[in-house]
């Protein structure tokens, strides 16, 4: 782990003033945003989080393969938070990350969310990790970006906790986005697997429920995806690559 870590703070030092944060000019069709958090603060722990890397690398390089353009958001703009503890578990995408000079730039300089217009995409989709749990659910600028193109006919997805951006999304007609949608998100049993029943501001599925979701929730920690129409949702990291593929096959229809 410390290896990996002393080569992200070389990409760190690298790249923070080199590369811009967005690409070039390309059809809306083509592209698709993912949202990362910026709070690094867990609860009053004095504990640290952030996003959850898997849910970032799984869905980027994805989409890549596939063809489509990537930019990464996050809350603040600037240098999104990776929650150190990815890095405990063993994954074959973390040694990717550490290599690929140019996503490691687009973590590093991410676009402020505040800064992008959703006339520019086709998806957002919305990382998971604990972090988003604090500053996800009351943005503005997520209900505006994510309502604006859900209406436009493009895509809304989120994974894991990234779907507690979700919670407060409105459409035009006032209607929550969620009200009687099937939805996939974190657990109340996996967040008491991790302790974090008392440390997290509200518990996902309880909220998720409350605002009008079906939630649907399979075994904990296990791949589960929710394709409801242009909404598609994931239960955990385990999800995460499955999403972006139900992503890919519904822009392919």
């Amino acid at each position: 782990m410390k290896k990996l870590l002393t080569i992200a703070s070389v990409f760190l030092c690298l790249f923070t003033s080199t590369i811009s944060y967005a690409e070039g000019v390309i059809s809306n069709r083509e592209k698709i945003l993912i949202v990362l958090t910026s709070h690094t603060e867990l609860g009053n722990t004095g504990e640290k989080t952030g996003f959850w890397l898997p849910e970032l690398t799984h869905p980027y390089y994805e989409f890549t393969k596939a063809g489509y353009s990537v930019d990464i958001a996050s809350i603040d703009g600037g240098t999104a938070p990776v929650d150190s503890k990815a890095f405990e578990e063993e994954d074959e995408y973390h040694q990717v990350f550490l290599n690929d000079a140019k996503l490691m730039a687009k973590v590093i300089q991410s676009i402020p969310l505040a800064e992008v217009s959703p006339n520019d995409y086709q998806v957002i989709m919305f990382a998971g990790g604990s972090g988003p749990m604090w500053d996800f659910p009351d943005n503005k600028d997520i209900s505006r970006i994510s309502s604006a193109i859900y209406e436009n006919k493009g895509i809304v997805s989120a994974v894991c906790h990234g779907n507690a951006a979700l919670i407060n999304i409105r459409l035009a007609d006032g209607k929550l986005l969620i009200a009687d949608k099937h939805i996939s998100a974190f657990t109340n049993e996996e967040e008491a697997s991790l302790g974090m029943t008392e440390i997290v501001p509200f518990l996902l599925q309880d909220k998720l429920i409350e605002r009008g979701a079906i939630h649907v929730y399979g075994k904990a920690w296990e791949e589960n995806v929710v394709v409801e129409n242009r909404l598609i949702t994931g239960q955990n990291p385990a999800s995460a690559k499955k999403v972006a593929q139900s992503i890919i096959a519904l822009l392919e229809k």
